[in-house]
């Protein structure tokens, strides 16, 4: 075909894509102002999901084979795992030596990601980062399905929150997220004060998942 069918125009480059291996229709974006956008093909109008928390351009994404999850590579030296429907990432892996991740896979069976970074090292991580590896025993099993279980029923409760959710970050990216929250919330406030003492519906608040796409082309 000489015209794709669709086309979308962002405000920053797209480095790279992977379609959802269980979803068709669905893919996510690695985008160049750090954030990942999930969209349906069908529909680009508007991102469904977007995803946060690198700090720099993210290089390189890719899904598992289950379709829950991908895995990101960023300029920011960090490679992160998310949810496919989830905003902020469930993992974080960095070393001190690890330079700039331009590329990185999921394996076949879902157990482990590997990245290729600046620094000339390819880096194989276990995609849960707790779980044992190895052969296990009937009783081990069952010990860490019960763990799960009591994570799973108290994930509501704000200690269980804080828990799983944390994890330790190099003083670089710490402070870079602190000052891109500083300034997201600047951004929002002086939008609120717009809109409060300008006209009427003058101004219109839009979503971030509209908010990065200037115009769709048919």
């Amino acid at each position: 075909m000489a015209s794709p069918v669709r086309k979308i125009i962002m405000m920053t480059r797209t480095n790279s894509m992977s379609w959802n291996p269980m979803e068709p229709l669905n893919f996510t974006a690695a985008n160049e102002d750090g954030n990942c956008y999930s969209y349906d093909s069908r529909k680009l109008d508007e991102a469904k999901c977007v995803h946060r928390d690198h700090v720099s351009a993210v290089m390189d994404i890719d899904y598992a084979p289950t379709g829950r999850e991908f895995v990101t590579g960023s300029y920011d030296r960090t490679v992160r795992i998310f949810q496919y429907n989830g905003g902020h990432s469930r993992e974080i892996y960095h070393t001190k030596r690890m330079q700039r991740v331009f590329c990185v896979k999921f394996s076949c069976d879902a157990s482990y990601v590997i990245s290729g970074s600046d620094d000339t090292n390819l880096r194989l991580w276990k995609a849960k980062a707790s779980e044992q590896l190895g052969v296990l025993l009937p009783r081990e099993r069952r010990k860490h399905e019960y763990n799960e279980a009591i994570k799973n029923r108290d994930k509501h409760l704000p200690e269980v929150k804080r828990i799983v959710r944390h994890r330790h970050l190099p003083k670089p990216i710490f402070k870079a997220a602190n000052l891109m929250r500083t300034m997201a919330d600047a951004q929002r406030r002086k939008a609120e004060r717009r809109k409060a003492h300008g006209a009427p519906g003058s101004i219109l608040t839009q979503a971030l998942r509209k908010r990065r796409i200037i115009k769709q082309i048919e």
